[in-house]
């Protein structure tokens, strides 16, 4: 049986999924954060799967074999929290964070309630330091 990848570029519409967010006020840290993300990746929002608002992407193959595409950065408004991916794997990751604000970080992503809580300036240093490390990892293959 064939892997089929949860994570892949949809048709979907970033605007009406923002739109769509149950909180007024997630719904306006989406906003805030998807010009945040347009700013410093320079790049259009696609939504990936149902819920996730990516930024470019890039084509990753582990030593398991395994392999599939991913956005190189991107948010999701959940209703828990908000989750950032940026900076998977990298190790200045942490540097960064160090100033960051209130957050909860993951292996894969980095959590915040609210976007009040963070340096946005710190944010888009790891939205930049993140694109740049994934294309140097992952070059294009094209």
């Amino acid at each position: 049986m064939a892997y089929e990848a949860k994570m892949k570029i949809t048709d979907n519409s970033v605007i009406e999924f923002i739109e769509n967010v149950e909180s007024p006020k997630k719904r306006e840290d989406a906003y805030r954060l998807l010009d945040i993300f347009v700013e410093a990746t320079g790049l259009e929002a696609k939504m990936w799967g149902p819920s996730i608002i990516g930024f470019g992407s890039y084509h990753y193959k582990y030593a398991s074999g395994h392999e599939g595409d991913a956005p190189l950065v991107g948010f999701s408004p959940r209703k828990a929290k908000i989750s950032l991916y940026v900076t998977t794997g990298d190790t200045e990751r942490e540097a960064l964070l160090k100033d960051f604000g209130k957050h909860e970080a993951a292996k894969a992503c980095v959590y915040i309630n609210k976007v009040a809580d963070i340096n946005t300036d710190i944010l888009k240093d790891l939205i930049t330091q993140s694109v740049s490390f994934l294309q140097e990892r992952y070059p294009s293959q094209g």
